[in-house]
């Protein structure tokens, strides 16, 4: 079977690497990611407009690790937003999260500028997440880190904050969905399970996520892109699932050698 013929979905993963810049990466559509973020802050900030930036930060050192988001954009007031997709558990996600927007903190000055008075730009990082933190308890799939004071629990500084939604913790079902961020979050987590759209996602920019998400919209270079990426999917699932099998059967092993072993220690003990 050639790339281009293997069997997939109607709509692509919105937490792929392709499928999540091609719905909120791109200037034709940067109204759905403006959309899903002022959704997401509700209130907090409200985001007029959006500039994407490029992806790889260097900093103004060499010293200082290069740092490569997934998407990095610039709201029309100065703030900056980082968003970040992570498919599986990385140990030091949480680190490298603070890192990536501190170097931005970081960046907002360079030798050309005098006097500079410290008047920073706000920075916010999205980290959407297939996988849980270890110490999230069961339905809390969203946290919003911001620097509080921790005598009065009033914010210090509102112009920094950390957002992380772990989908897998949400899970609300259909009549379960009453605010905007509900449905987004549903979407995203359901995505490739529609094979149409359903009526309770009816809103203007959930249909034109659904357009930009159809597989048979995409060109013949974007169905390759998808396509490879749906083979090392598949193919990287057949090799964890392989590996398990091997290790279970290997355990399965050992554990029959260890009985034996004893049992020929019991018996060597029951003749002396």
């Amino acid at each position: 079977m050639e790339m281009h013929e293997m069997p997939c979905g109607r709509f692509i993963d919105p937490l792929s690497d392709f499928g999540f810049k091609r719905i909120f990466g791109t200037e034709a559509n940067k109204d759905i990611l403006i959309d899903f973020l002022n959704v997401l802050f509700a209130g907090e900030r409200h985001v007029a407009d959006l500039t994407f930036n490029q992806n790889e930060n260097n900093g103004q050192l060499s010293i200082f690790r290069k740092a490569v988001f997934d998407l990095c954009c610039t709201g029309a007031d100065g703030e900056q937003f980082i968003i970040e997709v992570q498919r599986v558990k990385q140990e030091y996600f949480k680190d490298r999260c603070l890192y990536y927007s501190a170097s931005l903190v970081r960046d907002q000055v360079t030798a050309e500028i005098a006097n500079w008075k410290y008047d920073l730009k706000p920075v916010y990082l999205i980290g959407l997440m297939d996988f849980c933190f270890e110490d999230s308890l069961d339905g809390q799939y969203l946290h919003e880190i911001r620097l509080v004071n921790r005598s009065s629990g009033q914010v210090f500084y509102d112009k920094f904050g950390l957002t992380f939604i772990e989908l897998p913790r949400f899970k609300k079902h259909v009549p379960e969905l009453s605010t905007e961020l509900d449905r987004w979050l549903y979407l995203l987590k359901n995505l490739t399970k529609f094979d149409q759209v359903p009526t309770f996602l009816s809103q203007p920019v959930f249909g034109k996520v659904f357009r930009i998400a159809e597989v048979c919209n995409l060109n013949e270079q974007e169905k390759m892109a998808w396509d490879a990426y749906l083979k090392a999917k598949w193919d990287n699932e057949n090799s964890m699932e392989y590996a398990k099998k091997v290790a279970t059967k290997e355990g399965r092993e050992e554990g029959i050698k260890r009985n034996k072993r004893r049992k020929r220690g019991r018996e060597i003990e029951d003749r002396s």
